[in-house]
């Protein structure tokens, strides 16, 4: 990979205050991608395609990343920074919204990587359930969503947001079929593995 240019696409991405994967966390999903040695990743959330570029480097030989983004400027800004990095081989955009283009995909998936609307966090975890690999991974980012979660935080704005990250995190940790850690690095992250 062309360091420098996959340096200046985070710069860039910290500059123009699009969210992205913070380092720590990148750390801890990179281990588990390690481990798992992934074939297929499904991510929801791909904004500028910052994450997908560094997940592609734990992909096993023809391995392939979807990722769904539905602003189009950023679908516009990700599908050019793949290109720079010579990577459109690897991970293939679906331009749209999850919640309609999740239900029309099949295949399974060794990791879903959760990163976009709070509000509809339950939706995607039904959908990443159903098309995840037995043993595969399901990992969730901003699941404390700046420490409202944990807290009685309960303001108009963010309360729906709030209340299914809350809806979330109770189905992941209460089903006896999943395993899951709720870890504190960046903004919260719920990794979640299958029994």
């Amino acid at each position: 990979m062309n360091v420098a240019v996959f340096n200046e696409i985070k710069k860039k991405a910290l500059e123009d205050h699009i969210p992205i994967i913070m380092d720590d966390t990148l750390e801890i999903v990179a281990n588990i991608l390690k481990e798992i040695k992934p074939t297929k990743i499904l991510e929801i959330g791909t904004a500028v395609g910052y994450s997908a570029i560094c997940f592609s480097n734990y992909l096993e030989k023809n391995g392939i990343i979807d990722t769904i983004e539905r602003d189009e400027e950023r679908v516009k800004e990700a599908k050019e920074n793949i290109k720079r990095l010579e990577l459109e081989d690897k991970i293939k955009i679906y331009s749209g919204d999850a919640v309609k283009i999740l239900p029309t995909l099949d295949g399974e998936y060794d990791m879903v990587f959760i990163d976009a609307a709070k509000g509809k966090y339950p939706f995607f975890l039904q959908q990443a359930e159903r098309l995840l690999k037995p043993q595969g991974v399901i990992i969730a980012d901003n699941v404390l969503y700046k420490g409202y979660v944990m807290s009685d935080y309960n303001k108009h704005k963010q309360r729906t947001a709030v209340r299914n990250l809350r809806e979330y995190i109770k189905e992941v940790t209460e089903d006896p079929n999943m395993e899951t850690q709720i870890l504190e690095v960046g903004d919260g992250l719920a990794v979640t593995k299958r029994i």
